[in-house]
């Protein structure tokens, strides 16, 4: 008896040896491809950019308080832009919020921004935020 579960033991072990050695062979053929397939994806062009941060810019409710041509809540897209670029000024940095306001720089305002970038767009990767100033300059 000693003897047969002796030998069950290890045929047992051979087969789940062969088997996870099986499976990194498939791993790495599932890998590899992949890698190559990311490599050869092209940079996203323009329009992908500004159609994304478009879609950004209603998913993450920037629309309730800016619209393009009109002060609602906060300022006009095209004013924005139109400071940032009259002052050399970075719409990511004051995204990521490296960067003072520059535009409504109303103390009460600035709390209601900082709140809402906080909220909505820390999270956004570097492309994303690029997306959203692609967007907000597509509109000057």
């Amino acid at each position: 008896m000693k003897k047969i579960l002796f030998v069950f033991t290890i045929v047992s072990l051979a087969f789940v040896s062969c088997g996870e050695t099986k499976k990194e062979e498939v791993k790495k053929e599932v890998e590899a491809p992949a890698k190559e397939v990311a490599k050869e994806a092209p940079a996203e062009s323009a329009d992908d950019m500004v159609a994304l941060g478009e879609k950004l810019f209603t998913d993450k409710t920037c629309v309730s308080c800016h619209q393009l041509d009109a002060k609602i809540v906060g300022p006009s897209v095209k004013d924005i832009v139109k400071i940032y670029e009259e002052n050399n000024a970075s719409l990511v940095e004051f995204l990521k919020g490296n960067q003072e306001a520059i535009v409504d720089t109303d103390a009460g305002q600035v709390a209601i921004m900082q709140a809402n970038l906080d909220g909505f767009v820390k999270d956004l990767k570097e492309e994303e935020l690029q997306a959203l100033a692609a967007y907000m300059k597509s509109n000057k």
